[in-house]
């Protein structure tokens, strides 16, 4: 992520690991900004995320995708595919971190190959560097080792983004898998990656689960933008709360 304000506001993108094209659509009708599709965890093969991607506006700043491995294949195909960022989970060395700028970027940052099948993906004079600015290296930390080595992770040439996966960064440091943490060493560990990430220029986004958890992190100048939600998950609480809401009016009913 390049430039994390619009017009003055944090971007909030959503998870998806479904496969399917109408949920970018409705997440966009609601307010979010974009979509990390996670191949890491989620049900989306790559086909299906390529093409998920190819429906997605070329112009779309915040249309990523979150890999399950360094391996470059996969990674080309999505950035051909229209991918204006790769998150690249567990993260824990300056190696790994210059093998995500590799995949990414085109010479002479990295050495992403030129297969432009997507047409006027990057328009300018000069397409690889167009391609290099449109497009973000993200570096998912969330292990105490990431955290550990942050200055070398975040000091490498090419990164633009780091993204903390606070549940598994939980369980790194002994703690229950969970996110939206107020305190305790994964906070800490927020407040070290935002000094981190503002020395070096880059940015710093996290996964959050409430609303006002992310709200807070916004004002205190934590992060820069928030995966907020999860398809399945919202989906559930949907579920949920609908037929909640109708076994509370048959209650309400019966008892009338």
């Amino acid at each position: 992520m390049k430039q994390a304000a619009l017009g003055g506001r944090n971007p909030v993108l959503y998870h998806q690991s479904l496969s399917s094209f109408s949920m970018p659509e409705w997440a966009a009708a609601a307010g979010y900004d974009g979509v990390i599709l996670d191949l890491q965890h989620g049900e989306l093969g790559l086909e299906a995320a390529c093409g998920i991607l190819r429906s997605l506006p070329r112009e779309n700043a915040y249309a990523y995708a979150r890999v399950g491995s360094l391996d470059p294949a996969p990674i080309l195909r999505l950035l051909d595919s229209g991918a204006r960022g790769v998150v690249a989970p567990t993260v824990e060395s300056r190696s790994q971190t210059e093998a995500l700028v590799a995949a990414v970027k085109y010479p002479p940052a990295g050495n992403r190959s030129l297969g432009p099948s997507r047409p006027a993906l990057y328009p300018g004079d000069s397409y690889t560097e167009a391609g290099n600015r449109a497009v973000s290296a993200i570096a998912q930390i969330e292990t105490k080792a990431g955290v550990d080595r942050a200055e070398e992770i975040v000091s490498t040439p090419g990164l633009d983004s780091v993204y903390i996966g606070p549940a598994d960064l939980a369980v790194s440091y002994g703690l229950p898998g969970r996110g939206d943490w107020e305190d305790g060493p994964v906070r800490e560990a927020i407040a070290h990656l935002r000094e981190v990430t503002t020395a070096h220029g880059v940015t710093l986004g996290i996964y959050s689960g409430r609303p006002q958890y992310a709200v807070g992190l916004f004002a205190d100048g934590l992060v820069d933008y928030v995966g907020l939600g999860i398809d399945l998950v919202l989906l559930n609480r949907a579920f949920g709360d609908t037929i909640a809401a109708l076994d509370s009016a048959r209650s309400t009913g019966s008892n009338s």
